[in-house]
Formats: structure tokens, sequence, C-alpha cells
């Protein structure tokens, strides 16, 4: 270590974590209940240990120094002085060198050693032991950066809630294996800019990728033991560095620059943030952060045993938000991303956690809602919640407050309910195609606040979802013990792969079902990334842990004529839904006779031609679901320019019975003909134009699903069948 002298200044509590000013590096960490801090600078290899520097200055509970001869470029980190002490929730270990929670950029990759344990692990009892090996051959350093991008004249899409298609990615296994993206780029940032996957992108109608983690995280013990990685980002290390793996040359820049080119291609880029754990995990998992920076201050404890950890999400820690300090690193973590990189919204995992009151039950006015709510960045963006946790009372579907968007599981699993031929759903499935409004019509809520799904990164693929009845998760290497054991899907007689016509028949068309069920439907379409060309993962419903070919998108799907044609009415129904306001509604259909009109906005029938009554809705045996959508209904709203907004109307028919339904297509006034749109029992899935009339009986062939636009007298054709 150098003998040189290091020159200190006092330097400022604020901002924390390493800030350039152009002359030099101020750090400022928090520590409540540290008792000292050091600074310990590395060469540029980060091996070998140059300088440490006591922080010569504590203001309100920030530990900090101005060094004036530092650059952009210093590879950096932590060791914290306190008492070990787990009866009081202190775990301070000086020995450990600890990664600063603002980090903005990782140099070098965290290594499975026991020097990076608190503890001594041979043990029996971790709380009794204090481990003196020093770890910082094991840790990543932190790298003090210049974050300054030029953004030119970057503008944000902003597309509205009711315009917005969502497609769920991982940023490595969408772009992996991609055949264009040049080879040093794939898996990465860059690859995801690259002109083959933004026109893809594009090509297929969405308006908004939303990427499964992409900060820092740690590979965990027991997958790297038996040979595996995680793929996902679910156990977040730091929150303001982009993960390494993602970048072909480690800069943000990279980041940056991808954003800026998503965002001239009209796509919105959506984060999904990891703020309710973090990898260091129970009182067990290593120390190399949080933990060591200050335990008692960052983590939810147990309040009658100090030593052991409140753990709402299955994963060894929750943080806690009642604490100032760990609000506003997720506060800042947020407004970093938003502001610095320009991303438009953030997804929050496990978000009831963060939502959790000082009584560990979930509060809609707690400190973490109302933070966002009144923050006049982040009431600007995209918010959604994943409305659950693994805690009491964990899943609050519904409760989260005006302004965010939720993941829907209750829309995902009547869908997969409905199209396997389960009885009696009819009145819910209803519910859930018109926006849940049961759920979130309360307190000016829209039905864009649920965000509608069939599949996404946790579960089945939805090729899997029609080809396998239960999980097979052996690969994992837990015994087939992890994941979902329910998933309501069907193998339609066959367990996975077959070459059965028949089964294959079934399964597209099952396939084609729902997603012509998800696009049709009122509120925010989500759809998993690969899903388009029939992608499978062989029945693995948890593969979190398969950095590899299982886990990450197979572009050759698209060479295959089934792929192909599956992939062409995902684009069609997306285009569809583009084109018509009534599938993207701002409001909740009622039932009611539209002002001005004699026609309600929508009108559910049964076969024989007469409205569906209470009895129908009751009926235990259910399995046939048919409406009438009025274009009219947008007379009711007007557009942002003051525009009357008005459209054609459709009729939607869902047919999950095993036999054909005779059915009677509506009357039309003035007389006209019904246009076939989308036809599921057909192998494109589209419809061919043809026009029926009125009053006329038409069968509908058994598991379909059918689109007719109402075409009154003379009226031209609707925009989505012209050439």
């Amino acid at each position: 270590m150098s003998t040189r002298r290091m020159r200190v200044w006092p330097g400022e509590p604020s901002p924390l974590g390493a800030t350039w000013d152009g002359r030099g590096v101020n750090f400022a960490l928090f520590s409540e209940n540290a008792e000292r801090v050091e600074l310990c600078l590395f060469d540029a290899s980060g091996e070998r240990e140059l300088d440490r520097v006591e922080l010569p200055e504590f203001t309100n509970d920030v530990w900090h120094g101005y060094l004036p001869d530092l650059r952009p470029g210093q590879l950096y980190g932590y060791r914290v002085f306190g008492p070990y002490a787990p009866d009081r929730g202190h775990r301070f270990n000086h020995h450990k060198l600890l990664i600063d929670p603002y980090a903005r950029m990782l140099h070098g990759r965290f290594q499975w050693n026991d020097a990076v344990f608190g503890y001594d692990t041979g043990d029996p009892d971790p709380d009794l032991s204090f481990n003196v090996r020093d770890s910082a051959r094991f840790v990543p350093k932190c790298r003090v950066i210049d974050p300054a991008f030029t953004w030119g004249d970057d503008r944000p899409p902003r597309r509205p809630w009711h315009e917005t298609v969502i497609y769920e990615l991982h940023v490595r296994g969408f772009t992996k294996r991609h055949p264009e993206v040049v080879a040093p780029l794939r898996g990465t940032f860059a690859g995801l800019a690259s002109p083959a996957i933004i026109r893809y992108l594009r090509e297929l109608g969405v308006t908004a990728i939303e990427l499964m983690p992409i900060q820092a995280f740690i590979d965990e013990r027991q997958l790297r033991e038996r040979g595996l990685r995680n793929l996902w980002g679910y156990n977040p290390l730091a929150f303001f560095v982009p993960e390494p793996r993602y970048l072909a040359e480690q800069s943000l820049h990279e980041v940056t620059t991808a954003v800026r080119q998503l965002h001239d291609a009209g796509l919105e880029v959506i984060l999904d943030m990891v703020f309710n754990h973090t990898a260091e995990a129970g009182p067990e998992g290593p120390t190399v952060s949080f933990r060591g920076i200050d335990n008692a201050s960052y983590y939810h404890l147990d309040r009658d045993d100090r030593r052991r950890y409140r753990n709402f999400t299955g994963c060894g820690n929750s943080l806690n938000l009642h604490h100032p300090r760990v609000m506003q690193l997720v506060m800042d973590a947020l407004r970093y991303w938003a502001t610095q990189v320009h991303v438009d919204g953030f997804r929050i995992d496990l978000a009831t956690t963060l939502a959790r009151g000082e009584d560990e039950t979930f509060d809609r006015r707690s400190g973490f809602l109302d933070a966002v709510q009144q923050d006049p960045v982040l009431a600007q963006v995209k918010l959604i919640a994943e409305p659950w946790d693994l805690g009491d009372q964990g899943h609050q579907l519904g409760q989260f407050p005006p302004g965010w968007a939720e993941w829907n599981d209750r829309y995902r699993d009547i869908v997969r309910r409905f199209w396997r031929g389960d009885e009696g759903l009819v009145a819910e499935l209803a519910s859930r195609i018109t926006g849940s409004r049961d759920i979130f019509e309360q307190r000016g809520r829209r039905p864009w606040a649920s965000i509608n799904y069939l599949t996404v990164h946790d579960g089945f693929t939805l090729e899997d979802l029609v080809s396998y009845g239960d999980k097979h998760n052996e690969a994992n290497g837990e015994g087939n013990r992890d994941g979902p054991a329910e998933n309501y899907s069907a193998n339609y007689g066959v367990e996975g792969a077959t070459a059965d016509p028949e089964i294959l028949r079934l399964r597209r068309r099952q396939k084609r079902n729902m997603l012509a069920t998800l696009f049709l439907s009122a509120g925010v379409p989500m759809l998993l990334a690969g899903d388009e060309a029939g992608r499978s993962q062989n029945g693995n419903n948890n593969a979190y842990c398969q950095d590899n070919d299982l886990g990450w998108i197979g572009w050759s799907l698209l060479d295959s004529e089934e792929g192909r044609a599956l992939q062409a009415f995902v684009r069609a129904i997306i285009r569809l839904r583009h084109d018509h306001l009534v599938f993207r509604r701002r409001h909740f259909f009622h039932g009611r006779v539209i002002p001005g009109t004699a026609v309600r906005d929508i009108v559910w029938l049964m076969p024989e031609g007469r409205q569906a009554g209470d009895e129908d809705w009751r009926a235990p045996h259910g399995r046939f679901l048919s409406y009438v959508v009025s274009g009219e209904a947008g007379a009711l709203h007007h557009s942002t320019s003051g525009e009357l907004e008005s459209d054609d109307s459709f009729l939607v028919i869902l047919n999950a019975r095993d036999e054909a339904v005779q059915y009677l297509l509506p009357n039309i006034s003035p007389p006209g003909f019904w246009v076939r749109l989308v036809d599921t029992a057909s192998e494109s899935g589209l419809g061919d134009g043809a026009s029926f009339g009125a009053a006329s009986l038409y069968s509908v062939e058994p598991r379909s699903c059918l689109l007719f636009c109402c075409l009154r007298g003379g009226s031209p054709l609707p925009s989505s069948l012209e050439p």
C-alpha cells in the first residue's frame, strides 16, 4: 500500500456517492451507527489497494470527504468500523470491503469465497463468530464516473397509457442469439440498440419495452456450485449500476445511447426495479454493502430479535423504507434512472413490500407511495406495481393509488382457465376483458390501471402453456420443487413435444385464442418476448438460472412456417388494436345507453341473439361469451385536441366449447353486414374480409375466437382491412 500523503478536504455530505465536479471527487456515505469510515483506493486493475483515507467529517449521519487529486476512473470501496453486535442489529466488520450504495459503475466481478462473510462459516451459530479475513480480492470495486452525456434533442415518446403495448424482454436473453447482431454485442445494451433489434420491435408494433432487471446483481452461491448462473437478475447488489455483463464497453454511455436510439424509434423504456431486498440475503448471507455499512438502518429487522430479518420477499431480507435515508436511496435511484438515463417508467418488483407500514401491513398511504406520488419527476413517468409479496396479506391487486398501473394476475388466470375449458367463468372473464372495472374503478382510475398479460418471465411461455400440464424444472437442480405448481395449462393429449398433427393444430389455435383475447381486451396488453414466435423453455416455469440456450430467445423459430405465421398474427392483431380506439378505451364500459344515440357502449349477447341475463352469467357450465362494442361510445370522449372521437363497432365471439355453436349475428341499423377480421380457427388466425348479413346464422368453430366489424349501408371498409 502506498505511503504517499493523499490530500483530503472536508467535502460535503450531499450528494451521496462519489461525485466528480470537474476538479476533484466528493465522497459521501450514510451510516448512522458507524464509528469510523475508511475510503480504500485501488489501481486500475482493481487488484492492488493503493491507499486508505479516513473520511474526515460526519454530518447528519453522513461520512464525507473531498479528494482534489482524484479523477474519473478511480476505483474505490469502503471499510466501515463499528460494533459487531447482532443482538442489537449491528454487523459491522471492517475486514470486509464494501460497495458504495450510490456507486454508478463497478469494476470486476463478485466471487464467492468464505472471506466475504462477516462470520466464520464453520461456526454453528454465525452470530457468535467474527471473520477477520480480508474480502477485497473477491468484491467488485466501485468506479468514479463522469456522467456527462450529450442527449441533444432526445424526446421521450410519452405515449399515453391507453395507446401503450408493452413487450417484456431480457437484455441478454433477447439479443444473445440474434443472427443480425454482431457477435461482440450480443447480450448487451449495444446489441439491444442495433438496427435489427429496433426494426424488429417497430415492425411487431409494441410501443414500450419492459426490461427485466438491469442493475448489478450477484449469482447465488448455490447456483455457482451447481454450475449455473442467475439470468433474470432479481438479486440486486447496486441500484444505480448497470449490470457489467450487459455492457460491451463497460460504460454508462452504452445504456444512455441505447435509450436514445430506442426513443428515436418511438419506443419507451421501462425498467424492472428490485428494491424489496438485496443480494446480501438473510443473516447467513455475505457482507458486501448495506449489511456492513449500517445493517440496523438498511434492513427491516424483527422487533423482538434484532438478529433476525423480516422477510416479506422469500429472499432473506427486506429493505427498511421506514428509515428516511433508505427511502432516500430508493427515490434517488428512481430519479437517477429517469433524469440521467431518460427511462420512461418503472415496474416495481414485489411492490407490496415497499408499501408496508410501521405495523407491517400494506398501506396505500405508505411513505413510499406518498413520496412517489408527490415527486415532480416520478409523477410524470409510467409506474407499474407488482401488487403482491410473500408476506401476510401480501396480495393487494387494485389497492395501489391513482397514477399506478398494476400487473393483473387475475386477468392471466381467468383467460388461461377459460380457454383451457374450465366452466362457469364467463362472468369474471367479462370483467377482465373489459378492464377489470370491479378491481380498478376507484378514485378516478382508468382501464389502463390493469396490465393484462398471459405470460411473463416468471412461469410458462405461451408455447409451454399449451404443451405441458405440469412444470419440468429439473434443469434447475432443485428436484423440480421450485416454480409454481399450478399453471392453468394443458397439453391436449401429449406432455411436451409431439408429432401428432391434430394436437399441434389445436395448440396453435389455443395460442391464437389467448393472444386475440389479450389484444382485444381493455387495459394495457403486455407480451412476453418470444411468445409471438412460439418460444419454449421445455416446460421449465422458473428459468431464472438458465443463462443458456434454454433461457435465451431462439431466433431460428422465425425460420419455420409456424413461427412466421404466429408472428404475423400478432403483428396484425396489434395493428388492429392501434387502429381502433374501442379496444384501447380511456374509460370503463358501463353498459349504458350512449347520450345522443340509441345504442349501449357494450351489449352482451347469447348465441340465439338475445341479451345475456342474470341466469346466463350464473350458468355453471358456461364456456361461451360474445358482445358488441359500439364505436359511437367514443362520442362520450374528446381527444387531447378537443375533437370528438368515434370508431367502428365490433362483434367479439369467444367459444371455448368443444363443439361448434350456431350463432345468430346481431341486427344492424341501418341495414348492413358483419365483416370477418379475425378467425382463430383458420391457420393464419386472420379473417378474409368476408361479409355476412345481419340476423343470419353463423357456425362458430369449437375453441375459436372471432372478430367482426359492423358495416352499415355503404360504409367503407375499416382501415384494418386495407392492403
